[in-house]
Parts: structure tokens; C-alpha cells; sequence
């Protein structure tokens, strides 16, 4: 009998244990998650230095990663993933709008801004009447491109011209008659040697052996709704993990491993660290 009275004791417990890790993982109390990225120097900057930030904190971290940008907010949606490293706030809202998601941004990330770089000119003052320009087939990133080509005069952007929904109609020639040549992001860089010159996203030139942000002829000064940061599901937005996750981007420790690191030069920093 005593030992009938035992078992049973013991079988409650368990059951009682389980309930509560399970109610602790549904209250946002959970020490695994798994962490989406796309193209970039976003994984590496997480697995080398906000890894090991959260293992002292007691978190195991999974890591998926995706051949096309396309993919993350998909799998942020239907919870195979935590949180992603990727995206700028524009194109989060603009997704968030696509496939109806609810995403939010809880952190800023150190990122690569867009530049002009040219293999074929040293200068920008080649620049003349079919010229042609490599820039982005993605709208959120084809309208930061053209904003470059706009600053410098050779076209315009029309007034009421979206981001989501940005496209080669929204600009018109200004002082130049430009060739606008849209191609992959990836392809633009391996491209530059076919055009006069190209817009290329800085993860693509930091990723690059041979080339440096501060070779551009031109950087942007990337808008805060086109700097990158960490997304989560609305829902997780005041969980335990979100706030270690951002703490651990907004750190001392983060900031001065990507200050020590000469790949980044060039690279927008995040406000947060003017605290630190």
C-alpha cells in the first residue's frame, strides 16, 4: 500500500513538473529559442559574440538559415522560428501587411548601409547620359538605391512614390538620362564589371575578401526605417528571452567585439550604445 501511495505521489509530481515547465515555455519564461537569418554577416555577428551573452544566461540557441530573405518572415509566422536578424523596419511593415503577420522590432543591429561602387570609375563625375547603374530588384531596397542616385542629382523620385511598392515607374531622369539596370542583390557585386556602376547592399561588401563599406564613391546615411534590426511576434514582445535577446544587442560586450573587428568599419551603429 505504501508503496502504491508512493508511485502515485511520485506520478503526480511529474505530471505537475511537466505542467509547469510547459505553462513556464507558454509564459515567455523558456531558455530555448530559435533564431531565423537570411544573407549576411548577421549570423556570424550572432554566433560569435550574442551567443555566448545568452549561454551565460542559460540559453540553448538553434540556428536556422535561409537561402532566400523571402523565406524568414513565412517561418517567423507560423512559429518555426523565435526571432529573426535580417530586416530593416520598412520591410518588416511591408511583410507584416503581405502575409498578415504581426511582427514588431525590438532591437537595433549593427548594419552594412548601402553604396555606389564602380570598377570601371574612380570618380563620379563620369557620369553622362546613358549611364548605366546596377540597383536592386527588391522594391524596399531599389527605393534606398535610387534615394542614393537622387542625392547626387541624376534622378528624381515622383512625390508620393511608397516603399512596398516601389518600382522603376516611381523615378524619372534629372540631370541624366540614367540606364537603370535592376538585378538580384547577390548579383550586383560579381556585376559591377558589365555596368558604370551598381548599388550594392553593405552585408554583400563585408562578406567580400577584397573590398571595404569605405570604398564606395557614395554611402548612404541609411534612414532608421531602413536600419536593421531584431524581429519577434508581437505576442512575444515583453517575454523573458525578448528582453535578454535585446539587452544582449544593446550590451557593452557586443559593441566592443564589433568595434574590434576591422570587417565592420563602416557599418551604422546602434543608438542604444551612446548609453553604454
Amino acid at each position: 500500500m505504501k508503496k502504491l501511495l508512493l508511485v502515485m505521489m511520485i506520478g503526480v509530481l511529474a505530471v505537475l513538473t511537466a505542467c509547469g515547465n510547459k505553462e513556464a515555455e507558454s509564459s515567455g519564461d523558456k531558455k530555448k529559442i530559435t533564431v531565423g537569418f537570411g544573407v549576411g554577416t548577421y549570423e556570424e555577428q550572432f554566433r560569435q559574440s550574442i551567443l555566448p551573452i545568452l549561454e551565460k544566461k542559460g540559453y540553448t540557441v538553434e540556428f536556422k538559415t535561409f537561402s532566400q530573405n523571402m523565406q524568414v518572415n513565412p517561418a517567423m509566422k507560423e512559429g518555426s522560428i523565435d526571432a529573426s536578424i535580417f530586416q530593416s523596419t520598412a520591410y518588416m511593415e511591408a511583410i507584416n501587411k503581405e502575409i498578415n503577420a504581426d511582427m514588431v522590432g525590438i532591437a537595433y543591429v549593427p548594419g552594412a548601409p548601402q553604396g555606389l561602387y564602380s570598377v570601371n570609375h574612380t570618380t563620379l563625375d563620369d557620369v553622362k547620359d546613358g549611364t548605366t547603374v546596377a540597383v536592386p530588384n527588391d522594391p524596399v531596397n531599389q527605393e534606398r538605391a535610387l534615394r542614393i542616385l537622387e542625392e547626387l542629382g541624376w534622378i528624381k523620385i515622383k512625390e508620393g512614390a511608397g516603399v512596398a511598392d516601389f518600382n522603376i515607374n516611381s523615378m524619372e531622369p534629372d540631370k541624366y538620362k540614367i540606364d537603370i539596370k535592376i538585378l538580384d542583390p547577390a548579383q550586383i557585386l560579381v556585376s559591377l564589371q558589365d555596368v558604370d556602376y551598381g548599388v550594392v547592399n553593405g552585408n554583400y561588401i563585408a562578406n567580400s575578401p577584397d573590398r571595404k563599406i569605405t570604398d564606395a564613391l557614395k554611402i548612404e546615411n541609411t534612414p532608421m526605417q531602413h536600419r536593421i534590426i531584431v524581429s519577434v511576434n508581437k505576442k512575444d514582445e515583453d517575454t523573458q528571452w525578448a528582453k535578454d535577446l535585446k539587452a544582449a544587442y544593446e550590451s557593452k560586450e557586443f559593441e566592443e567585439y564589433i568595434l574590434g573587428q576591422e570587417k565592420y568599419d563602416g557599418f551604422i551603429l546602434p543608438e542604444a550604445w551612446k548609453n553604454n
